[in-house]
């Protein structure tokens, strides 16, 4: 099995909605998303040929992942009021809304079926909330 790796990162913000405890206030992050695609064969033909995928290509869509992230505060759709929202959209505030609670781990999974869905051969995406802590979610074969 072939594999390559890379990684881009983006600055933002975010809580955890019904959780007790330090995480339940907005905070930010520095995070890290790592991506490994693998493949069992290479290109056999052409100019990418001994390759999985161009490396520059892999690289672009993992940074447009990141970059379409940063700066901004991440939400669980229905975790803030209606009102709230308007209130920072007014103020010109950076917020996406998202389907599920915002954790490293949905965050990986998250991009993951982005990536995949690009047609990328995602093995697996790691999302580091810190340099210490890492969430990873990988398809099981």
């Amino acid at each position: 099995m072939y594999r390559l790796k890379t990684s881009a990162a983006f600055d933002s913000a975010h809580f955890l909605a019904g959780y007790n405890g330090k995480c339940a206030n907005i905070h930010g992050h520095r995070w890290t998303v790592e991506v490994i695609v693998g493949s069992e064969m290479l290109v056999d033909s052409g100019e990418k040929r001994g390759m999985i995928i161009d490396f520059g290509d892999l690289k672009k869509a993992v940074r447009a992942l990141a970059d379409s992230c940063d700066h901004s505060l991440i939400y669980e759709e229905g975790s803030l009021k209606a009102a709230t929202v308007a209130a920072l959209n007014e103020e010109g505030f950076r917020l996406i809304a998202v389907p599920f609670r915002p954790t490293a781990e949905n965050f990986a999974r998250h991009f993951f079926e982005v990536l995949r869905a690009e047609g990328l051969p995602v093995g697996s995406v790691t999302v580091y909330e810190t340099p210490e802590n890492c969430a990873t979610y990988e398809e099981v074969m």
